[in-house]
């Protein structure tokens, strides 16, 4: 028979450990999340209240009898923004997976969402807006007031990556009906390449598109790895050959302050405009374009053009009945 010591026998048993207050404390604490977590966890709770107050036969589906859930179903958002129904499922769940903005903007678009609240997505998913209005200086009334006082010339505001934000009602007639341009495709860059009414009015448009994608490649060094640049480039790159075959030369320009452009208008025939840009804060992300005539005959079918924009105007604003 084994003798065992006092010292062996206490080294072998088994003690509850002692608690002292910071043991008794930790063990009651509660796991911190982190600021990603918390994030993830807002956005669930975001899409879940917008998803609801959304009936579906305001998206022209059926209610059916044994609907349960208020408003839309995950199913439902998950088909009208073209995107997998397990995907969209860990999105409301909280899951920490990456989403992208072309994702965002279609769920933005199925929800509903208003500016506010669209701003507040792409914040919560720690994305960039690609749409135009999100990535320049805030328009002020006198800005907005400046551009209409600019009338009968032409005029817009643009971001840095071509975005028109903002254009005063000659400028909406120059190359196209740009109202009837959505305000995600409001680009001069994709207007450039894939808009025919834009593209018609470009008089020596194989020079206008070449030095356009230069500048941009140039612009584009300052935004590499954005979201929205990589967006616009992925759509012209799958929409157009032209532009493919352009941007393959990787050719680089610098912009000038002014230069004599020249348009053939659909309603009142060819113009020749001096484009001048006026820039808007210390970031150069932002400015006023604006396109004064270079010739009388210019001025006067200029004119003619603002008078026509104020008749369309007035009989859209007319009252119908």
């Amino acid at each position: 028979m084994t003798v065992m010591t006092h010292d062996e026998f206490a080294a072998n048993q088994t003690y509850p450990a002692r608690q002292t207050g910071q043991t008794q404390q930790a063990r009651h604490a509660q796991p911190v999340d982190t600021p990603a977590e918390i994030r993830r966890h807002e956005l669930a709770g975001f899409l879940r209240s917008r998803r609801e107050r959304i009936a579906p036969e305001d998206v022209g589906l059926p209610r059916g009898r044994r609907r349960r859930t208020p408003g839309l179903r995950r199913e439902e958002v998950a088909q009208l923004s073209a995107v997998g129904v397990t995907w969209y499922t860990w999105l409301e769940q909280g899951r920490d997976i990456q989403v992208s903005a072309q994702v965002l903007d279609a769920l933005a678009r199925t929800l509903r969402l208003d500016a506010s609240e669209r701003a507040h997505l792409f914040g919560l998913a720690g994305a960039i807006d690609p749409t135009p209005a999100a990535s320049c200086t805030p328009l002020s009334p006198e800005l907005v007031a400046m551009m209409r006082q600019l009338e009968p010339y032409p005029a817009c505001v643009q971001n840095s990556r071509y975005d028109i934000v903002a254009h005063n009602r000659t400028y909406g007639m120059l190359l196209c009906d740009l109202d009837e341009v959505p305000a995600e495709d409001r680009n001069c860059m994709l207007l450039a390449f894939t808009h025919d009414a834009w593209r018609s009015s470009l008089i020596d448009r194989d020079e206008v598109l070449a030095n356009m994608a230069a500048k941009f490649r140039a612009t584009m060094a300052d935004h590499l790895g954005e979201p929205a640049w990589k967006l616009l480039i992925k759509r012209l790159t799958d929409d157009s050959a032209e532009f493919r075959e352009v941007w393959e030369r990787h050719e680089v320009r610098g912009s000038f302050p002014s230069k004599v452009k020249h348009f053939r208008n659909a309603h009142v025939g060819r113009v020749d405009v001096v484009h001048t840009d006026l820039w808007l804060g210390r970031d150069g992300g932002a400015r006023l374009v604006t396109y004064t005539p270079h010739d009388d005959e210019t001025r006067a079918r200029l004119e003619k053009l603002h008078d026509l924009a104020l008749a369309r105007e007035a009989a859209r604003e007319a009252p119908r009945g």
